[in-house]
């Protein structure tokens, strides 16, 4: 009995082996490397139909987000909306206090400003 379970269990890890040889060695023929090329193709164009749509729903709930600060806007002010963003803050002529030409006091309230 064990003689047969042995021989098949060599004969199905043979046909196994043999299968799986001729899965690699067709993937190495032309047909198989346009057929692999053709499947990444279509992964790609795949994955690019599903970002575009998740950046067309995206944006849908953004217009949709803005039309209701919008209308928030209207209906507080009960006026025309104004700008949502902030502005820029503006740059004056010399942010530092040290370049306009004053000098800032010293801590110590010495007159050469050092210790």
């Amino acid at each position: 009995m064990s003689r047969a379970l042995w021989f098949v269990g060599g004969a199905a890890s043979g046909v196994y082996t043999l299968v799986k040889a001729k899965r690699a060695a067709q993937q190495f023929t032309p047909d198989g490397i346009a057929a692999r090329a053709a499947a990444l193709a279509a992964g790609a164009r795949v994955f690019a139909d599903e970002v575009s749509a998740g950046m067309r729903e995206r944006e849908a709930e953004l217009r949709a987000e803005l039309h209701a600060q919008r209308r928030q806007l209207r209906s507080v002010e009960g006026s025309t909306p104004r700008r949502l963003l902030p502005s820029p803050p503006r740059q004056h002529e010399s942010a530092h206090p040290a370049a306009s030409g004053t000098a800032l006091p010293s801590p110590e309230g010495s007159e050469d400003g050092h210790r």
